[in-house]
């Protein structure tokens, strides 16, 4: 899988549909709460909290936003945006139809760059 060096966005940017995959698989996501989650190329995902492993499935839906679905019968969808920290893609933004956040940030920092001048912008916590 080809990492995130060639993708230009700016913090808060919407990660469009064709790069879903990329920013998915580019590396484990850590969350606040200490969870983490990876997803693979196939669209299973992993999610790991307190050591108790939850697989699922994820993908993109006819209106291009992440979706995702947990067994027996969970399903949720998420407008998809980039974390950009020091000019850097630092993780995903997961922001379900309430408004609800969910920050994962990359094990591991991607090396990729921010758009060059572009405005960070903040949102609100969960």
């Amino acid at each position: 899988m080809r990492g995130l060096d060639d993708v230009i966005v700016a913090d808060g940017d919407e990660v469009a549909p064709d790069l879903m995959l990329r920013a998915l698989t580019a590396g484990e996501l850590v969350y606040p709460n200490g969870a983490t989650q990876i997803f693979d190329a196939v669209g299973g995902t992993t999610y790991v909290e307190n050591g108790r492993p939850t697989r699922g499935e994820w993908y993109v839906d006819e209106e291009g936003r992440f979706g995702s679905f947990w067994p027996p019968d969970y399903r949720a969808d998420y407008a998809l945006h980039w974390i950009v920290e020091d000019g850097i893609i630092a993780g995903l933004r997961f922001t379900d139809r309430a408004g609800t956040r969910y920050d994962g940030h990359y094990r591991a920092r991607t090396a990729a760059s921010a758009h060059p001048g572009a405005t960070e912008r903040r949102t609100g916590n969960k």
